[in-house]
């Protein structure tokens, strides 16, 4: 059915959930798959007035993040190769999560996008945006939403 699935994660409970659903998928396809998590390329700042921050700390601040991300990564790789599933960890950086997700999931060949949503509804989805239906309505691969 399924070669590689894609499984989106940022280490919170709702993205644990679609992990963990990736993983038993995965096992039971007999599939690869592919954790990714997406980090922002840097702080930005849109306050007028705001504290700039100097080359180093932006620097330091990058660092802890893909640091951050990596081991959330690896626990997911840690726990899919613990149910027999091989999985690759990747980490990219982006400022545009749903397009780093689709260009991912084009790169490594993935027939599958799993990923969580908070299902927010009205005006909370206006402001907060979704990159979940970012993905939803750009990608040509099929998408998994768990909630």
């Amino acid at each position: 059915m399924y070669k590689r699935i894609l499984v989106a994660t940022d280490g919170s409970t709702l993205s644990k959930k679609a992990v963990n659903n990736a993983i038993a998928l995965a096992s039971t396809c007999g599939a690869e798959l592919v954790a990714l998590k997406v980090v922002p390329r840097y702080p930005q700042s849109y306050f007028e007035g705001s504290i700039s921050l100097s080359v180093d700390d932006v620097a330091r601040v990058e660092k802890q993040w893909s640091e951050e991300a990596q081991a959330i990564v690896d626990g997911v790789k840690k726990s899919g190769e613990a149910k027999g599933v091989k999985v690759k960890s990747v980490v990219v950086k982006s400022d545009v999560v749903s397009d780093a997700l689709i260009s991912a999931a084009k790169k490594h060949k993935a027939d599958l996008i799993v990923m969580a949503s908070h299902g927010r509804r009205g005006v909370k989805r206006l402001l907060l945006g979704s990159e979940t239906q970012q993905v939803l309505t750009h990608s040509e691969i099929p998408v998994l939403v768990l909630r």
